[in-house]
């Protein structure tokens, strides 16, 4: 049994950070590195991916693709996500994120993953020699990757252009430095208004 943990500190609100983790897909779009590539494809989504949402996640960790099944099995807004693995390779796998407001603007989040490598004695060589160490590296990279993102000056997302982008930071500086994602919730609700009022 092997557990790896890594914490990192968000300025950003509980409510922001914890609506971001609660959509695996999401997590999963920040660990990509030259060693570890991650997807996470949702197949059964029950209320705000709530407790009993399953999904896939399809791992590449060092040239070696794993796939496995998970099903969230606790839910607390603004606390805690945890999922564990329902069908896969592994003797047993495990996630949970915990969030923690240090304050308005400040979001402590610690990602704990416990598993038990497959393939027997020669799971636990594998464990030390790479996988304890490519997981490692990539929930790192991806808690850098989400705070970057959340406190808006990571890396430009993918499915919005470079144009609309330089938009929404114009609108940031406007709205005192907001994160990224409260100033583009806020531009979408004020889009819904205005499209309901015509």
């Amino acid at each position: 049994m092997a557990t790896v943990t890594k914490s990192i500190e968000i300025k950003a609100p509980v409510d922001n950070v914890f609506t971001y983790f609660a959509r695996p897909e999401h997590v999963s779009d920040q660990i990509k590195n030259d060693a570890v590539g991650m997807a996470v494809v949702p197949m059964d989504i029950k209320e705000g991916m709530g407790v009993g949402t399953t999904f896939r996640i399809i791992g590449n960790f060092n040239g070696k693709q794993l796939e496995w099944d998970c099903e969230t099995t606790q839910f607390d807004r603004n606390e805690r996500i945890s999922a564990k693995q329902i069908d896969g390779p592994f003797k047993k796998w495990s996630i949970t994120n915990e969030f923690k407001s240090l304050g308005p603007n400040k979001t402590r989040v610690t990602m704990t993953v416990d598993y038990d490598m497959p393939f027997g004695p020669l799971g636990s060589i594998m464990d030390k020699a790479k996988f304890a160490k490519s997981a490692e590296r990539g929930m790192e990279t991806a808690l850098y990757n989400v705070r970057g993102l959340l406190e808006g000056n990571g890396s430009i997302p993918v499915y919005i252009t470079l144009d609309a982008y330089r938009k929404l930071l114009d609108e940031k500086k406007k709205m005192n430095d907001l994160p990224v994602s409260t100033v583009l919730t806020a531009i979408l609700e004020k889009y819904e208004q205005t499209k309901t009022a015509v």
